[in-house]
């Protein structure tokens, strides 16, 4: 049985290392956060993502789970070492590559025999030979280097993780591929394809699905508009086109743009990948644009049905960038918000569960307070937003919101609500595309 170090305990590490574990392997998860390894190794969760922190404690409690901050000891112990650390956008929205660097160099000083190096961070094609020629440079022992990256939804990793529609190895190495592959043999048994390739196209695989699902959401979006413009509706758009098998109804539902931890950054690092190259990539260049357009037109949206912000009380329903996450990173509703606040409007704001998230990225806005839930951010206010589509923001006592609010302007900015039945109810309201 291999043993495995996950180096970097951040979302993709946490949920790699945990599932793994469940596999029957043996992982140490490795960072060099100790506050972050002492919480870990009491069960307490850094993140908020659905059945993570029970899957942590089960791992952890039959030992096969474990948490260090010794890299040291971690890498000579481990024949597969996962690569797990952060790659965020620099200034000019390449991805930043110290941490991977900084960990490739100390896996060379540390090495003690034949190691499979496995990067499952988000890193621009590329990044295999550099973490190569970098081991080179800090070792004499055999090793071998794949490009595994992940496909992991927020707010469904677990699952993703446990039955993915693929697993990508890139790998110029049999014997690798063959260590790797018995890493996920729980994986091939339950016959998920595995797609083999080399290291370079496995780096490319990554970034150009998710700017293919970008494009989507900003397809749909600028759809929307024209829709509005011309009296049509999206909703029924969407079904029309989703229903050709060719094209498929995921990722074609309008809404205030994507955002997150992927989408902005991988979309941005591959079009600079691709201009570098000589060859832009000018459709994912067009969808990001799309994308900041999209959210600048749900903030007119909001000025031009109120008619005039100014010194008018908001209710901000969602501030994550998706359900099932506290994820804020990117989210549509930071550039919103702060549009809205910067026009005159007061802002009281609630998430099920991004409210900490909320105390530091939004703490720039300017009249924005944080409410106990949806219900206390609606009292006598001059309008409500939704701009995540949480389950319980899905089902609210529509009769007590107008009762609460001081006016009935209502902004579904997701979508989840219908337009007769809330028009029958009294209420001004307002959607995307309908």
């Amino acid at each position: 049985m291999h043993k495995i170090a996950v180096i970097g305990t951040g979302y993709v590490g946490l949920v790699t290392g945990s599932c793994l574990a469940d596999f029957g392997l043996s992982v140490t998860c490795v960072d060099i956060d100790a506050e972050k390894i002492s919480k870990l190794e009491q069960g307490i969760c850094p993140i908020y993502e659905p059945s993570l922190s029970e899957l942590i404690l089960k791992n952890y409690k039959q030992q096969r789970l474990w948490f260090s901050t010794d890299l040291k000891k971690a890498v000579e112990d481990a024949q597969v070492i996962f690569i797990t650390v952060g790659t965020p956008p620099q200034e000019d929205g390449s991805a930043d590559l110290k941490y991977v660097k900084a960990v490739a160099e100390n896996i060379g000083k540390f090495m003690n025999g034949y190691k499979v190096i496995v990067n499952k961070s988000t890193v621009p094609v590329g990044t295999g030979k550099l973490v190569r020629r970098i081991l080179l440079e800090n070792t004499s022992h055999a090793f071998d280097i794949i490009s595994n990256p992940e496909f992991l939804r927020e707010g469904a990793a677990i699952k993703d993780f446990m039955h993915p529609d693929r697993v990508i190895i890139g790998s110029d190495s049999e014997e690798a591929t063959r260590i790797i592959k018995d890493v996920y043999r729980v994986l091939y048994l339950n016959e998920v394809p595995f797609v083999v390739t080399n290291v370079e196209t496995a780096e490319l695989i990554k970034y150009t699905t998710n700017a293919f699902l970008a494009m989507k959401v900003s397809f749909i979006n600028e759809m929307a508009d024209l829709c509005e413009k011309v009296g049509a509706n999206v909703t029924d758009l969407a079904k029309g086109l989703g229903k050709d098998g060719r094209i498929g109804l995921k990722f074609l539902h309008p809404g205030p743009g994507y955002g997150g931890s992927c989408f902005p950054k991988d979309t941005l690092a591959l079009t600079i990948t691709a201009r570098q190259a000589g060859s832009p990539a000018i459709l994912v260049e067009a969808a990001i644009s799309v994308n900041e357009r999209h959210k600048r037109k749900m903030i007119e949206k909001v000025t031009a049905g109120i008619g005039d912000v100014k010194n008018k009380v908001i209710a901000a329903l969602g501030l994550a960038f998706k359900p099932e996450t506290d994820d804020m990173r990117e989210a549509p509703a930071l550039a919103i918000l702060k549009g809205l606040a910067d026009a005159g409007a007061h802002i009281r704001a609630y998430d099920p569960k991004a409210m900490g998230e909320a105390t530091w990225r939004l703490k720039d806005v300017p009249n924005l307070i944080l409410a106990e839930n949806e219900y206390a951010a609606m009292t006598g206010a001059d309008a409500v937003v939704i701009l995540t589509e949480w389950n319980q923001f899905r089902n609210l006592d529509l009769v007590r919101v107008k009762a609460l609010l001081k006016e009935p302007f209502f902004f579904d900015l997701r979508n989840i609500y219908d337009p007769n039945i809330m028009a029958s109810l009294g209420f001004k309201y307002y959607s995307v595309g309908r």
